[in-house]
């Protein structure tokens, strides 16, 4: 089997969780005897050397990707990685206006429209999430029968981190942390550290910093915490970020949603009790085994970092991720797609 992965173009840019999704995928699916390669714009495509297309994202940035494949007559599969906050009614009145102003006016069109359409042209649509599953059928209007939930996942390696590192480091243990983006206000940096003022204990925010008011206020923010260490990114295959999961002791990800949050995944498989967002679906993933903050509220996400900081460790999460969320087990039930479709 021939499949070709394709994603919007600053995939390579971002270093987020659809580059490591994309990565881990195609590196699992060749084991398990898969020919993967990725979509090069620049490099000839032969149409005729694909048996399927894995587009990763349904919106503006892979739309007309999509809509050539689409007119190749190529079979896609499409894992969405897409959630809103938004009710599925209010997604469908949009989608409804949309198509009314159409009618008036060419050209207009809303990031709805090119996820239902991407949606559309795919045989199969992945979401990460039940809750994002539910989100693309009642309010996008993509068929059930069209949609498989397909995990996100974690290497192995995260379970054997060597916490010395980042002991020796920077000085710290069984500290708070938090991993992915400064700057997007989705991931609730702000919120955060304001919880983190009244909480006693060292905390630590590793993520990549994006220019602008929003993360400026976070840094701001936390240069008046003498507890909060902030490290400007790490890659996601450096033994420190490892090292970083396995010397911690809470990991805190309270976004205003996440599908499930890979770092969470990756900290939870190094064995940091978990504090996240319930938005999103995260429950798929860390059932009653995790503290569930509201991402609004700053009391509410400091209550769940104590809760967590005072309960014990137990190997319960750690090996519940291991069993169920090894990106070898995403591959096996990706493939389970392909071949449905072919």
């Amino acid at each position: 089997m021939n499949v070709t992965i394709a994603c919007y173009q600053a995939v390579s840019i971002l270093h987020g969780g659809p580059r490591v999704q994309i990565m881990q995928t195609k590196s699992e699916l060749e084991k398990l005897g898969v020919t993967v390669s990725l979509f090069q714009p620049w490099d000839h495509f032969d149409a005729k050397q694909a048996d399927i297309v894995h587009l990763f994202s349904a919106n503006l940035g892979t739309f007309h990707l999509a809509r050539v494949l689409n007119d190749l007559r190529l079979p896609i599969a499409t894992s969405s990685i897409f959630y809103t906050r938004r009710s599925p009614a209010s997604i469908r009145m949009t989608l409804a206006a949309n198509a009314a102003l159409k009618h008036l006016r060419t050209g207009i069109w809303t990031d709805y429209y090119f996820t239902r359409q991407i949606c559309e042209w795919s045989r199969a649509v992945l979401p990460n999430t039940f809750d994002e599953g539910l989100v693309l059928e009642k309010g996008i209007g993509v068929p059930g029968a069209k949609i498989t939930v397909v995990p996100n996942g974690v290497e192995p390696r995260f379970e054997f981190g060597d916490p010395s590192l980042f002991k020796k480091q920077y000085g710290l243990d069984k500290f708070i942390l938090n991993v992915g983006h400064i700057g997007p206000e989705r991931k609730n940096v702000l919120n955060l550290i304001r919880a983190l003022k009244t909480v006693d204990h060292p905390a630590v925010i590793i993520g990549r910093i994006t220019p602008g008011p929003y993360g400026e206020r976070c840094i701001a923010e936390a240069k008046k915490n003498s507890n909060i260490l902030i490290i400007d990114g790490l890659k996601n295959d450096s033994d420190m970020l490892a090292s970083a999961y396995a010397a911690a002791d809470v990991f805190a990800l309270p976004s205003t949603f996440e599908t499930p949050g890979i770092a969470a995944l990756e900290a939870a498989l190094a064995g940091a009790k978990i504090v996240i967002t319930p938005v999103g679906g995260t429950k798929d993933y860390f059932d009653a085994m995790a503290e569930y903050v509201n991402p609004s509220s700053p009391d509410s996400i400091r209550n769940g970092i104590e809760r967590a900081l005072n309960a014990p460790k137990t190997a319960a999460l750690k090996e519940h991720i291991k069993r169920e969320f090894l990106w070898s087990r995403v591959a096996e039930k990706t493939l389970a797609v392909y071949n449905t479709i072919l």
